[in-house]
């Protein structure tokens, strides 16, 4: 029989509010022990945002904040005022991680380098000495009258007065995250939704979109519509990929293309110059045929089109010859230009699996934790924090503030906890 291990907290997963979680409890002098499947803590965090790492997002406001996270907002308040945004800047800039902010209120490190705030997180642990085991596989959590005993892992079993759930969610599952929290609340008797991919980027039907990969357009309006129905537009960023469309913008209108999937088919349009009604961009572009009016049609296209796509949107004008001099294109021509630069048609065929999901919802309802201690209602003495709560949020530093925050309040009351159990 492999012998039991006892500490004040086991925190189950090495990543952003594992990580968080674990660090705080032993900050208020407990023996903490955290395990990690991987052989590295952070894997995801560390690629997040592009690599960049979107670490939070610096909106004041804390009910525009918390509206980020649509109804579960009213359960966050009181959570949020324990570890809000400004906590969060200064727990990475106070350990040497300056950080600043760029469109939308995102906020990133000055160097952005996500494994630099992997890095940041590792260092914060050593020093207050948590006690990190990696490569460990957790195999079941043992519960019975409303406590948990034990956790059960490939290397022997570990038990502590209270235990930190901080798993993740399902995006990503090359990362390790592959939804083991979730089966681990079911088998405990919580209930929770199946995870989906909801910030996501979208697949498209046209190949032309393939031969823009890598080409962002940093200002434009994208219309989505079922059976020609317009259904609704937003603005912002719009990234083409190998396999359709990507972007914040993309991301955060993800969740609607699903439920418009489930109606039938789903076409788009990207207006690449919503600053210009049709009247405006017409007169802009028979001011700049005028000033060009012997060169080829191709050559002055892109002074036209967003940088990079002037060839690619050129051949979706199948009437039109590039090489026709300017003073050769006609009105009807011109009007076909303008159509196509205020409507470049894509079908949506669907959405990006959860391999490519920056968030996937699902998880467990706040309903069945106490959100000023992210304790189960279960459990006494189980913490839940980051992904594995069913909470739908945008793109933006939304989710990793969720992270540093439900760990931040998890440490700090499963520490509570510990010491109210020791006596």
């Amino acid at each position: 029989m492999r012998s039991t291990s006892h500490y004040d907290v086991i925190v189950i997963g090495g990543g952003a509010s594992g990580m968080m979680a674990a660090g705080h409890a032993a900050e208020n002098g407990k023996r903490v022990l955290l395990l990690e499947k991987n052989v590295r803590l952070g894997e995801k965090l560390a690629i997040t945002g592009g690599g960049r790492c979107n670490i939070t997002n610096a909106e004041a406001d804390v009910r525009i904040f918390l509206s980020k996270y649509g109804k579960m907002d009213k359960f966050l308040h009181s959570t949020f005022a324990q570890f809000g945004v400004s906590d969060t800047f200064s727990f990475f800039e106070s350990r040497g991680l300056p950080l600043k902010v760029e469109a939308q209120k995102r906020v990133f490190p000055v160097n952005e380098r996500a494994p630099d705030v992997v890095a940041i997180l590792e260092k914060y642990l050593a020093e207050t000495h948590v006690e990190v085991r990696t490569g460990i596989t957790v195999r079941k959590i043992v519960g019975t009258h409303g406590r948990i005993v034990k956790v059960q892992t490939s290397v022997g079993d570990f038990s502590a007065s209270s235990y930190i759930l901080a798993t993740g969610g399902a995006s990503h599952p090359e990362t390790g995250s592959t939804g083991d929290g979730f089966s681990w609340l079911a088998e405990l008797g919580h209930a929770t939704a199946k995870p989906t991919p909801t910030i996501v980027p979208l697949k498209v039907k046209e190949g032309w979109v393939k031969r823009l990969a890598g080409t962002s357009l940093p200002s434009m309006r994208i219309s989505f519509s079922v059976h020609g129905t317009k259904k609704f537009s937003t603005v912002g960023t719009l990234l083409f990929t190998h396999f359709g469309i990507s972007g914040p913008t993309i991301l955060n209108s993800a969740g609607k293309v699903a439920d418009m999937l489930q109606e039938g088919n789903v076409t788009a349009a990207i207006d690449t110059c919503p600053d210009l009604d049709v009247g405006a961009l017409d007169q802009k572009i028979t001011k700049l045929f005028d000033t060009n009016k012997n060169k080829r049609l191709k050559n002055v296209f892109k002074d036209i089109a967003p940088p990079g796509t002037a060839e690619i949107l050129l051949s979706l004008l199948p009437n039109i010859n590039p090489d026709t001099k300017v003073h050769s294109v006609t009105k009807e021509y011109r009007r076909e230009i303008i159509e196509l630069l205020k409507h470049v048609p894509v079908t949506i065929t669907g959405l990006m699996g959860f391999d490519r999901a920056v968030v996937a919802d699902g998880g467990l309802s706040l309903t069945e934790i106490d959100t000023r201690t992210m304790r189960s209602r279960l459990y006494e003495n189980l913490f839940v924090t980051g992904d594995l709560l069913h909470i739908t949020r945008p793109s933006g530093g939304y989710s990793l503030q969720l992270c540093w925050t439900t760990g931040y309040v998890a440490g700090t009351h499963a520490s509570q906890k510990s010491k109210l159990a020791g006596r």
